[in-house]
């Protein structure tokens, strides 16, 4: 199910489920939403601190509660990520939720989220660049936000890059964060891929954490039946001191060669400043069109 889109005078709330982030940190954002003609209402979690968290586990568990049953409350934007929604994710009462979907916004650590409403709810989420940057975000990031949130469906291409496997899919779109599906893998908020496009990203991993991660995506069959695979931005990836040999996209090209449907690598999602907005749990069609690749929202 796709959330309703948004009208003028809808409200969003700004919540933190994971790291702490101030009130300062969101006036970008806050603008943003109002120039654009939405109100904004931040929850309890926005300058909240517990250690690194915006608030402890029963805050935060609380602050998302309230903004999912709030029938005032249209949108729900974390503000950040960093670490922390899969500690209250099992707490989350979504009952109230399920009978009014809402849009539910974020990436990075709200793959927990993503994965989470897909996989049980079969409810659609919006993955996104967050608050914390808005104030660095390309202008494209943020009016791809708008167009989903006001009902546009959204096409992008981008030129082939090298290890990219041209070809033409069809399916709902699942994933995020790499090391959080990872991190989710044989719990209830478990993505099932077959038959759907998957779309990865990662940031400051290493190497061989990131093929480990694939190896564990391969040999669990999350790879195998695919409708096609998507890679975002892989960002600030480390290597050890003796090199692996191999970098982030080399090695998802690896684990994926056996396998004959399009691979699209470098799409402009993840920890950059170009981070456009797509539709977990959404239908997508990939398909070549000269040079390019274009995810096309059905």
């Amino acid at each position: 199910m796709i959330p309703p889109s948004l009208k003028p005078g809808d409200t969003i709330a700004l919540i933190s489920t994971a790291r702490k982030i101030t009130p300062e940190e969101c006036l970008p954002a806050i603008d943003f939403f109002k120039q654009a003609g939405f109100n904004v209402k931040l929850g309890k979690t926005i300058g909240a601190q517990y250690h690194q968290f915006a608030g402890d586990d029963a805050l935060r568990t609380d602050d998302l509660q309230t903004q999912l049953n709030d029938p005032k409350v249209q949108a729900i934007f974390c503000a950040r990520g960093g670490y922390g929604t899969m500690r209250i994710i099992d707490n989350i009462d979504f009952r109230s939720f399920i009978k009014k979907p809402k849009w539910v916004a974020g990436y990075s650590d709200v793959t927990v989220l993503h994965s989470h409403l897909n996989k049980v709810y079969d409810i659609a989420t919006l993955h996104c660049t967050m608050p914390i940057n808005f104030s660095t975000n390309t202008n494209e990031s943020l009016q791809s936000i708008l167009g989903i949130l006001n009902g546009t469906k959204q096409l992008y291409k981008s030129e082939m890059t090298e290890h990219c496997r041209s070809g033409k899919a069809e399916g709902q779109l699942c994933g995020g964060n790499l090391s959080l599906l990872y991190a989710l893998s044989n719990s209830d908020s478990d993505i099932d891929t077959t038959d759907k496009i998957l779309f990865i990203e990662e940031i400051d991993e290493y190497l061989y954490h990131i093929d480990r991660m694939m190896l564990q995506m391969k040999r669990s069959g999350k790879l195998e039946n695919l409708a096609g695979l998507i890679v975002g931005q892989f960002t600030d990836i480390k290597d050890n001191e003796i090199p692996y040999g191999k970098s982030a996209y080399e090695i998802i090209a690896e684990h994926t060669a056996e396998y004959d449907y399009p691979v699209w690598f470098n799409f402009p999602s993840g920890h950059e400043k170009d981070n456009r907005a797509i539709v977990l749990g959404a239908q997508y069609k990939i398909y070549p069109e000269n040079d390019k690749m274009v995810l096309k929202m059905l």
